[in-house]
């Protein structure tokens, strides 16, 4: 974990700029590592790398160790000569704006088709070799991936339990005749995953160059129509044609009078138990070996988890069940050693879910937009935080602060005025700063705040199943400008990274 005060910046790859219609791994998203180094950041924070499905949630991953092929660069494409000026163009006239996933996914898949055969007529020796060592030191994850992806995409992507049942148990007979079939398809699914772990290893070491470090993000849970679930099936409470018993959810409360169904199969934790937790701790080492830090989405579900029949339309109907606890972190941090985890520890927490957190001595979250109910003793006040925790303006699941204080009681943005002792002209600086300035280990904020936009830049709005996700910077919004005025933040308030490197920024040492 990083030592000391750092702050940092919340921007998934997908809303970085460029003209393919979607943020990639390519020139934009190295420009951007050399922003956030001239901004004197330490930490660049992303959502779910993982495949995307229904909805374009990185949330609802086909894998959880798996990359999203449409972060694939096609610039970084044509440095390896895996496709050629020709075959790139002509590229649609896509919007600055935000993703319009349909249009991506079916110009990028065409793209991405002509890679397998790119990749076996063009490949330098030095890439074949590498993507030999890929094959084998992932193959725990990528063969049932790999063959997932072939079999959905033969069955007109229907999930993988309306898939025949000799399939949907893994009939050996059947799996070996899927592979033989199905295998210049699986091959390409070898491809893309070898081309986007490559692609992102180069991004990371540009991080790490530039001294910035990555802070990564896994849920709690898995999507049900992912190779983790088909592959395992032992794990998670499922009867005998594959679908849920038991589903994952939060209970009722203030916002959500029905609770929240979130649909994800539940884990048979005394399964995980018997052999030492072996797959969550290939899932959290596979993810850090991506990033630095990981931010464990649903914390709270690891002391006690709401459990929902799956027949049941909503979240009213549940029950608390016990989690993993105190065991599932001993085991990990027996794997991972210290845990580089921020524990995502928002919602109703209990003593217990407390107690979990500090015994490991993992920061929790603060959100200042919560904090302005007008109690003087709110925890995400700056005044009462610890130490030991990461604050944030907002995430990804909440409006922007200025779309948060457009909306907002007029109770609580007097408060929130009175406290900041501002006028609330530049609420989204107002809180940068009050987070920046506060004692909290670290201090971040999404992009759309420092920009000081409003709802219509909101990434993500958790009750909507469509329209979310493709929230895009503009390349002429990453101003040399804003990078400094960040930098005069971060080092007014003590969270500078060291000064800036030559050929990184405009500063050398001197």
């Amino acid at each position: 974990m990083i030592p000391g005060r750092a702050a940092g910046i919340l921007l998934h790859p997908t809303s970085l700029p460029g003209r393919y219609g979607i943020g990639d791994l390519g020139p934009e998203a190295h420009g951007w590592v050399r922003w956030l180094h001239r901004s004197r950041c330490r930490l660049w924070q992303t959502l779910p790398l993982g495949p995307t499905g229904y909805g374009d949630s990185p949330y609802q991953s086909f894998s959880t160790f798996a990359g999203n092929p449409l972060l694939i660069s096609p610039d970084l494409l044509l440095e390896d000569r895996l496709l050629t000026d020709d075959e790139l163009e002509p590229v649609p006239p896509f919007s600055e704006g935000p993703v319009d996933f349909g249009a991506v996914i079916e110009w990028k898949g065409a793209l991405l088709a002509r890679l397998t055969d790119a990749f076996a007529s063009r490949a330098s020796v030095a890439l074949r070799e590498a993507f030999a060592d890929f094959g084998e030191a992932q193959a725990d994850w990528l063969d049932d991936f790999a063959v997932f992806m072939a079999l959905k995409r033969a069955h007109a992507g229907a999930p993988w339990t309306g898939w025949s049942a000799e399939l949907r148990r893994r009939d050996p007979d059947a799996m070996a005749a899927a592979r033989r079939e199905l295998a210049v398809e699986i091959q390409a699914q070898r491809v893309r995953q070898f081309v986007f772990f490559r692609q992102w290893a180069a991004l990371s070491d540009a991080a790490h160059a530039a001294g910035v470090q990555v802070v990564g993000d896994i849920p709690i849970f898995v999507a049900h129509d992912s190779a983790d679930v088909w592959s395992h099936p032992e794990l998670f409470y499922l009867d005998d044609a594959g679908m849920p018993t038991v589903v994952a959810g939060v209970p009722p409360d203030y916002f959500s009078p029905t609770g929240q169904r979130w649909g994800n199969p539940l884990y048979r934790w005394e399964e995980m138990r018997a052999d030492g937790y072996a797959w969550w701790r290939k899932r959290l080492k596979a993810v850090l070996s991506q990033v630095d830090i990981v931010r464990l989405d649903h914390f709270r579900g690891f002391e006690a988890y709401w459990e929902v029949p799956a027949s049941a339309p909503t979240a009213e109907t549940g029950r608390w069940v016990p989690g993993p606890g105190r065991d599932f972190l001993s085991a990990v941090r027996s794997t991972l050693g210290e845990l580089p985890i921020i524990a995502e520890d928002l919602g109703v927490i209990t003593p217990g879910v407390v107690e979990l957190r500090d015994s490991f001595d993992l920061p929790g979250m603060k959100i200042l937009q919560f904090a302005f109910s007008g109690e003087p003793e709110h925890e995400f006040l700056p005044h009462n935080f610890p130490v030991r925790c990461v604050v944030y303006t907002g995430t990804h699941d909440n409006d922007t602060v200025v779309g948060w204080y457009a909306s907002a009681p007029e109770d609580s943005r007097d408060f929130c005025r009175r406290y900041l002792g501002r006028d609330g002209s530049d609420m989204a600086g107002d809180l940068l700063r009050a987070a920046w300035a506060s004692v909290a280990q670290w201090a971040l904020a999404p992009l759309q705040d420092l920009l000081g936009l409003g709802t219509e830049a909101r990434m993500n709005y958790p009750s909507r199943e469509h329209g979310n996700w493709g929230w895009r910077v503009r390349a002429d919004q990453l101003t040399d400008d804003l990078a400094d005025r960040l930098a005069g933040l971060n080092e007014v308030y003590g969270r500078a990274s060291t000064r800036r490197k030559r050929g990184l920024g405009s500063e050398t040492d001197g």
